[in-house]
């Protein structure tokens, strides 16, 4: 447990590095907040009793969504794990006492708690210092805020080994491009980035909160914005852990099964 640790603070230190890349992402998610908000904004002006979140929590939602955007999108991957894949240094990995899927996890996990502390800060006071309906509010007490935490964390773990999946099928493929692509479009669309879950059609909403997906940012950001309160949120969390249990269980499952016939690539 002491290695994985260290892996941890090695690699989150390795990553607050990019304090340029931070500033620009900053600039970028401030854009993308503003953006979707005023979407939403205009939707909300033609009958404001016809939507399931109030005006209030969606903003919070999105400025949520955009400060620990570091932390939630799937679109965010370690391109060094596909480096080692794809020009064959994951001999090397393999060669040390060490499990693989752990260490990319502790890799995963870390670089993008380094990316959300780099970028969260000045999203989530400006949101705060903002007017209404642009303004981020609190929670309404630290029952609440203490479950997003929770569910924040939970979140990031489901989306670390659900990542593992893309970087443990292109042993396979060798070229994760087309694996990344289809993964990072139905997590965005099935885990509340484009469009929050609650405002799906009933039927479908009802399929897509039993994926994993949902158990990523949706829950947490639904739980901070107060869609999901109470004992919801306590099933919420619960969901979560569950996920996260059967993912890193089937993944590995799956990796120790491809690291069996596994052919390094390279000279």
């Amino acid at each position: 447990m002491k290695t994985y640790f260290s892996l941890i603070k090695m690699y989150f230190l390795n990553g607050l590095q990019y304090r340029v890349a931070a500033l620009a992402g900053i600039a970028t998610q401030f854009g993308f907040g503003f953006l979707y908000i005023s979407i939403y904004l205009a939707f909300y002006r033609t009958n404001p009793e016809a939507f399931p979140m109030e005006v209030s929590q969606i903003v919070s939602y999105i400025w949520v969504q955009q400060a620990f955007l570091g932390m939630f999108m799937m679109w965010f991957f370690e391109w060094s794990i596909f480096n080692t894949i794809t020009n064959g240094s994951v001999a090397y990995d393999l060669a040390r006492p060490m499990d693989i899927y752990g260490k990319w996890f502790c890799q995963c996990f870390a670089s993008r708690i380094a990316r959300t502390m780099l970028r969260c800060f000045p999203i989530l006071i400006i949101g705060f210092l903002l007017p209404y309906p642009y303004t981020l509010i609190l929670p309404p007490d630290i029952l609440q805020f203490s479950m997003f935490m929770l569910s924040s964390l939970l979140a990031l773990l489901v989306i670390v080994a659900f990542g593992m999946f893309i970087y443990i099928s292109t042993i396979h493929t060798m070229n994760p491009i087309g694996v990344r692509a289809i993964s990072a479009a139905l997590s965005d669309f099935l885990g509340g980035h484009i469009i929050a879950l609650p405002f799906f059609p009933n039927g479908f909403r009802q399929v897509a909160e039993l994926l994993p997906f949902a158990a990523m940012q949706n829950m947490p950001l639904r739980i901070y914005s107060g869609n999901i309160a109470g004992v919801d949120a306590v099933y919420g969390i619960i969901f979560q852990m569950c996920w996260l249990v059967v993912l890193v269980a089937l993944g590995k499952i799956w990796m120790k099964t491809t690291l069996k016939k596994v052919v390094i690539q390279g000279g």
